[in-house]
């Protein structure tokens, strides 16, 4: 994908209660890979993380994880990824994180994964980056999420732009096909003349 190289996603270290969210991470971790896509994840070999990583290995991609180092202690860590950073904290982390991705992909997690994914849609409204997000809502999991958003908005905290922040996809190839259409240059309006 042209100008979109490397996608940070953002998933539980849990696999959650139902099968469909691992699945998702393993088809994640397949699509990035296809792709050509360099993998940023949170560094763990557990959940949905380790699902993916594994996956997207498995297929011949590039994984790079994430970890602070009192995880790395208490061995979390994936070490079969092709590049592991271990870091100082958890506010490193999601620098270190941000500062890989060209995009950003939330699939369904805990505090953390809701933690990560409205900050850096919090980056994005301060003008702190303009990078794609996409939420994958498999199953309606974020739509309580999503209805907080327009609550924000309709009560006056938040102009109606915020919703236009990320994208919503309903499934892991919806949501490659979402980054695949930002990475496109725009056409010039005349452009079309022709």
């Amino acid at each position: 994908m042209s100008g979109i190289n490397s996608v940070c996603v953002y998933c539980g270290a849990s696999g959650g209660a139902d099968r469909r969210y691992m699945q998702s991470a393993v088809e994640t971790g397949r699509a990035a890979a296809r792709r050509g896509l360099r993998l940023v994840f949170g560094g763990g070999h557990v959940g949905l993380m380790g699902a993916m990583a594994d996956a997207a290995l498995a297929a011949g991609g590039v994984v790079e994880g994430v970890i602070p180092q009192a995880l790395m202690d208490r061995e979390l860590s994936h070490e079969g990824v092709t590049r592991l950073h271990v870091v100082s904290s958890m506010h490193a982390r999601k620098q270190k994180m941000f500062d890989l991705a060209d995009a950003f992909l939330a699939l369904p997690g805990g505090v953390g994964t809701l933690d990560e994914t409205i900050e850096v849609i919090t980056w994005k409204q301060l003008g702190m980056h303009d990078k794609p997000i996409v939420i994958l809502d498999l199953d309606g999991y974020w739509e309580p999420l999503l209805t907080l958003i327009d609550t924000v908005i309709a009560r006056g905290f938040a102009p109606a732009a915020t919703a236009r922040l990320f994208d919503v996809a309903a499934t892991v190839e919806d949501a490659f096909n979402l980054f695949e259409r930002a990475a496109r240059p725009a056409l010039h309006p005349d452009s079309a003349r022709f």
